[in-house]
């Protein structure tokens, strides 16, 4: 069975998905709004935000500035480059960035396939959980995040990557 919930944070509402596992949930999708391939509910999903209560302390506790690290347990998806770019988010530090190329170069992904390696972060269906916010130009520019490059920025910001410019 598909349990959902959905949380008010910084960002928009989020809405979290998974399957439902004796007494909690297995996440399978974390999305916000005008997110490109979202998630979309379901009449055949129920409504459990109780299932969700660890996720949601995480996540509160991310934005509350408390947490750099999640420990959610997901349900895997995706090919076997899905997953390999996937696990090489998750292994970039809070705090930090890194380049499309240099994350290519990193999983041995020739220059040919770069486009390949932006369009699997792209598909990545577990925003902040597995941080592609933290993947940017090679000349320092925000590109191609499925929440919008604002919410990058902001998620950038809240990590100390970029320095706010409110005086």
């Amino acid at each position: 069975m598909t349990a959902f919930a959905t949380i008010d944070s910084p960002l928009g509402e989020l809405l979290l998905v998974g399957e439902e596992a004796l007494d909690d949930v297995t996440l399978t999708s974390l999305s916000m709004p005008g997110q490109r391939n979202a998630s979309v509910v379901k009449a055949s999903w129920r409504r459990d935000p109780d299932r969700f209560a660890d996720v949601t302390r995480q996540l509160a506790a991310y934005f509350a500035g408390e947490l750099t690290e999640f420990d959610i347990e997901f349900t895997p998806s995706g090919t076997d480059f899905q997953q390999r770019v996937w696990h090489a988010l998750e292994e970039i530090p809070y705090g930090t960035s890194t380049t499309y190329g240099a994350l290519a170069e990193r999983l041995g992904v020739p220059r040919e396939r770069v486009q390949a390696l932006g369009a699997a972060i792209g598909a990545n269906p577990l925003l902040l959980v597995r941080p592609c916010h933290r993947v940017i130009g090679a000349d320092g520019t925000m590109r191609g995040y499925a929440g919008g490059v604002e919410c990058k920025v902001q998620l950038l910001t809240h990590e100390g990557v970029l320095q706010s410019t409110l005086i």
